[in-house]
């Protein structure tokens, strides 16, 4: 009887051992990239300076643009953006639409979605935009007994849902709508990423302000089906790759140098 359960037992590791092997050998996510000769990329092209479409030339534009164009290089492939609504790219994603997201995803929006993370390429801070004629917030704490806006389904909504004492969270299929029902004086403050702030009040610098400290920072990163372990491990060389060979740098002073 001892020597049977012996045998069952290594018989069973063995099995494991085979179906952990069979796993990586099924992990085709880099070569079908390769194959194809593309990296298809979903994004939402609604959140400039990160990425949007240019209305004169009809071209998608902006930072993750441009480093997705740099990875796709160093992966030896062209980059196919594929725009979709920002609350259909994580199922777009498991259904095997795309093969990456790169679209100012954080880890917190992805977390908990059965998904692969590349290593962070952004930090971004959340903050509170007011008009310009209200006056200066500290923080947070200021936030109470105001209505304040926030994009549905980003990191800012996560963190808004856990501030106390708000009259009412409107909540926005995209950040351009806050910035407008706040010009109209229909809420009173919104919480957006830093750098879509500064991008929105450059071209309407009478009418917004960004004030108090920084709610948060979010980690941003490259999105991927879980267990897509060979194409995480290779775009992440290829980050690495640009950061130093200068893209990354490049893009980043086109698109998110704030002065």
């Amino acid at each position: 009887m001892f020597r049977r359960s012996v045998f069952m037992v290594v018989a069973a590791v063995v099995a494991l051992l085979v179906a952990g092997g069979v796993c990586r050998a099924e992990d085709d996510s880099l070569s079908k990239v390769q194959d194809r000769g593309e990296l298809i990329v979903g994004f939402a092209a609604h959140y400039p300076p990160f990425e949007s479409k240019n209305e004169s030339t009809g071209e998608f534009e902006g930072f993750d643009v441009d480093m997705g164009k740099a990875v796709a290089k160093e992966l030896g492939v062209e980059a196919k953006f594929m725009d979709a609504e920002w609350q259909g790219l994580l199922g777009g994603l498991m259904t095997g639409d795309y093969d990456v997201l790169i679209t100012c995803m954080s880890k917190s929006e992805a977390r908990g979605k059965n998904v692969n993370f590349t290593d962070v390429y952004y930090k971004l801070a959340d903050v509170i935009v007011v008009r310009k004629d209200s006056p200066e917030l500290a923080g947070a704490d200021d936030l109470k007994g105001k209505v304040v806006g926030v994009q549905l389904g980003s990191g800012s909504e996560q963190l808004v849902d856990k501030l106390d004492g708000l009259k009412e969270i409107k909540r926005y299929n995209y950040n351009p709508e806050a910035f407008l029902d706040l010009k109209a004086e229909r809420i009173d403050a919104l919480v957006v990423g830093y750098a879509y702030a500064v991008n929105q009040i450059k071209q309407d610098p009478d009418t917004y302000k960004v004030t108090g400290a920084p709610l948060d920072e979010a980690e941003i990163v490259m999105v991927l089906p879980k267990d897509s372990e060979a194409l995480t491990a290779r775009l992440n060389e290829a980050l690495a790759a640009i950061r130093e060979n200068g893209a990354y740098q490049a893009a980043l002073d086109k698109w998110l140098t704030v002065e």
